[in-house]
C-alpha cells in the first residue's frame, strides 16, 4: 500500500500544479506565510483568475497589502518570482533552478561574532537559522566584509524598526553589491552620500504627504531626478504637489511625464498642469472635428496632441487644422499628424502662417472648382486635381491661362486630360499670355490639337489612378487587421518620440530606434502571415522615370510617351 493515495472523487477534481523542485528545495526552508503566498499565486494563475489584484490576494490570505508585497519581495530574493511592475503591482512566477537539495550550509562558528552583532541590532525578535543562513550567503557569494553587512543591517533596522524583514535587507545589500560597495569603508561612504540628500527627501515627503522615512531606494530616485533628468529641488516639490503624488513611484511617473514634455521650471510645470485638462478637451474637440470616436483620450493626448502642442501649435490652430483635414478626407489622427509633420518641416507653426496655409489651400480648391466648372465638370475635387494645379504652376501658367485652357477643353470626352495636353503644347511653344493664344490660334487653332492628346492624358491618368488605388486598398486591408494596425500605430508614436530624443538624448534615441526596428520586424512578419507585400503600400507605377505622368522632371515628354504614341499610330 503506498504511503499516500487519493480517493476516486479527489482524482476527478481540478488541481494546482506545483514544481517538484519547489517542494524538494524550497518548501523545507521557506517561511510558512511565504509558502501560502506562492501557492495561492500559482492557484490564481492556473485557474485563470486574471482580475485578481495584490489587494484581493492580501484580503484572501488575511494580510495587509504591504505584508503581501513584502512576501513577494522575499520570494523574489529567492528567485521564485520576479516583480515586473510596482504600479500596478504585477509578478511573474519563475522556474526553480535546482532539482533538489537545501540551501548551502555554513559553519556557524565562523560567523559567531557577526551573528551576535546582528541579533543585538534586531532586538525585537529572535533571528531564525534560515535568516542567518541568508546573511552568511550574502557574505560568501557577494563578497561582503562582515562589518560592511552589519552596517547595512543597522541602517535598515534604524530605518524600518525591529520588525525589519529579511527581504528588505537582502534587497538593499544586493543593491550595494551591484555597485561594488562591499567593504566597510565603501558602505560608510555610500551611506554618508545618501544622508546628504536626506533633508531634501524629508522636505519632499512632507510636501507630498508621504508618511515614511526616506531610504536608499528613494535616494536612487532622487539622484535620477536631479542628476539624470535635471530637475531642481523646487521643481520636484512642485510636481509632487500639483500631481497630488502620494508615493515616490507616482512622483517618478509625474516627472517622467514632465521630462517627456520638456517641462523643468516651476512655472512651466504649473502652466502644464493648469492646461493639462484643456489639452484633453482639445483632443476630444479635434476628434469630433475629424469625425473620430474617442472613448479614452489619454493615448491621443500622449501620442499626438501633446506632441503638436510641444511643436508650438496653438489650440486654435489645431482646431482649424482638424477641420481642414476633415474637409480634405484626412479624417484620422494619423492623417492629421502627417499634415502637421509636413507643416512643421516647412516652418509653418505660428497661427498666422497656419491660417495663411489653410487660406491658400482653400483658395486653390476654389480655383480648381471654377476650372472644373469651366471644363464642364461638376464632380468633387480629388488629389489628382491638386497635383495637376501644382504642375501647371510649376509650368509658370497664371489663372487667366488656366481658364483659357479650361474653356478650350470644355465638351471633350476627358476635359482635364485635354486641358493638360493644351497647356503642355503651350509650354513647348512658349505661349504664356492670352494675347499670344489668338495669334497662336490663327496658325494652329485649338481644334487642331490631335485627338491623341486627350487619349494620352486619359491613358496616363488611368495608369496612375489604378496604381495609387491599388496601394491605398492594400494599406487599408493591412490596417484593418487588429495586430498590424496596433503595431503600425505604435511605430508612428515611437517615431515621433525618436525625433525629440535624437536631439536631446542619444542613448534614449538608440533605445527607441531599436524598439522601432523590433516592431518593424513584427510588422513584416504579420504582413507575411496576411500574404501582403509591404512594397504594395506604395504605388507601383508602370514607368519609373515619370511615375505615369507622361512628363519627366523638366516637363518634357517621357520616353514611355513615345512608345505609347507608336501604339496609337
Amino acid at each position: 500500500m503506498p504511503f499516500i493515495s487519493v480517493s476516486e472523487e479527489v482524482a476527478k477534481k481540478s488541481f494546482t500544479s506545483v514544481e517538484n523542485k519547489f517542494i524538494t528545495k524550497y518548501l523545507p526552508v521557506l517561511e510558512p506565510v511565504a509558502i501560502k503566498v506562492y501557492l495561492y499565486s500559482l492557484y490564481l494563475y492556473q485557474n485563470g483568475q486574471t482580475a485578481f489584484t495584490l489587494s484581493d490576494l492580501a484580503a484572501s490570505l488575511r494580510l495587509t497589502e504591504d505584508e503581501a508585497k513584502g512576501y513577494f519581495e522575499y520570494l523574489e530574493e529567492l528567485e521564485l518570482v520576479s516583480i515586473i511592475s510596482e504600479i500596478p503591482f504585477e509578478i511573474k512566477i519563475l522556474d526553480a533552478e535546482n532539482l533538489s537539495g537545501t540551501p548551502k550550509k555554513f559553519k556557524a562558528e565562523k560567523y559567531g561574532d557577526f551573528a551576535k552583532s546582528v541579533q543585538n541590532i534586531i532586538k525585537g525578535r529572535m533571528i531564525s537559522p534560515n535568516e542567518f543562513r541568508e546573511y552568511f550567503f550574502l557574505i560568501e557569494e557577494y563578497g561582503f566584509e562582515q562589518n560592511a553587512l552589519v552596517m547595512i543591517i543597522n541602517y535598515c533596522t534604524n530605518l524600518k524598526g525591529d520588525d525589519i524583514r529579511l527581504a528588505y535587507i537582502k534587497k538593499v545589500a544586493k543593491s550595494f553589491a551591484s555597485e561594488g560597495v562591499t567593504t566597510a569603508k565603501k558602505v560608510e561612504e555610500k551611506l554618508s552620500a545618501y544622508t546628504s540628500s536626506t533633508p531634501a527627501l524629508i522636505k519632499l515627503f512632507s510636501a507630498a504627504g508621504i508618511k515614511k522615512q526616506p531610504d536608499i531606494d528613494d535616494d536612487k530616485y532622487y539622484k535620477k531626478w536631479t542628476e539624470e533628468m535635471g530637475f531642481e529641488e523646487e521643481a520636484i516639490v512642485a510636481a509632487a504637489k500639483l500631481f497630488k503624488a502620494k508615493t515616490v513611484e507616482r512622483i517618478d511617473c509625474a516627472l517622467d511625464e514632465l521630462y517627456k514634455n520638456k517641462k523643468f521650471d516651476v512655472k512651466e510645470i504649473a502652466d502644464y498642469c493648469n492646461t493639462k485638462s484643456s489639452i484633453y478637451s482639445l483632443a476630444l474637440e479635434v476628434a469630433k472635428n475629424l469625425g473620430v470616436y474617442v472613448q479614452n483620450p489619454a493615448p491621443y493626448v500622449e501620442n499626438y496632441v501633446s506632441v503638436w502642442c510641444n511643436y508650438g501649435y496653438s489650440h486654435d490652430s489645431l482646431k482649424n487644422i482638424s477641420v481642414y483635414c476633415f474637409m480634405q478626407g484626412k479624417n484620422s489622427f494619423d492623417g492629421m499628424n502627417t499634415l502637421i509633420q509636413g507643416l512643421y518641416n516647412e516652418g509653418i507653426v505660428a497661427d498666422i502662417s497656419v491660417d495663411g496655409y489653410i487660406k491658400d489651400r482653400a483658395a486653390e480648391d476654389k480655383l480648381l472648382k471654377e476650372i472644373l466648372s469651366a471644363c464642364g465638370l461638376t464632380r468633387k475635387i480629388i488629389d489628382w486635381d491638386r497635383q495637376s494645379l501644382s504642375r501647371w504652376r510649376e509650368w509658370k501658367f497664371d489663372d487667366a491661362m488656366l481658364f483659357e485652357a479650361a474653356k478650350l477643353s470644355s465638351g471633350k470626352s476627358n476635359p482635364l486630360a485635354y486641358m493638360n495636353g493644351i497647356l503642355s503644347a503651350w509650354k513647348a511653344d512658349n505661349v504664356y499670355a492670352p494675347d499670344k493664344i489668338n495669334r497662336y490660334g490663327q496658325a494652329r487653332p485649338a481644334d487642331a490639337f490631335k485627338p491623341e492628346k486627350a487619349e494620352i492624358e486619359r491613358h496616363y491618368f488611368d495608369l496612375r489612378h489604378a496604381a495609387e488605388e491599388r496601394a491605398e486598398k492594400t494599406l487599408a486591408r493591412a490596417m484593418s487587421d487588429e495586430v498590424y494596425g496596433r503595431i503600425h500605430r505604435e511605430i508612428n508614436s515611437l517615431s515621433i518620440r525618436l525625433a525629440f530624443e535624437e536631439i536631446k538624448d542619444k542613448d534614449k534615441a538608440a533605445e527607441l530606434a531599436g524598439r522601432i526596428s523590433e516592431l518593424e520586424i513584427a510588422a513584416d512578419k504579420r504582413l507575411k502571415e496576411l500574404k501582403i507585400d509591404k512594397e504594395d503600400f506604395k504605388p507601383r507605377y508602370k514607368c519609373k522615370i515619370c511615375n505615369d505622368t507622361g512628363y519627366d522632371g523638366n516637363g518634357n515628354p517621357c520616353k514611355c510617351m513615345e512608345e505609347f504614341l507608336k501604339t496609337l499610330n
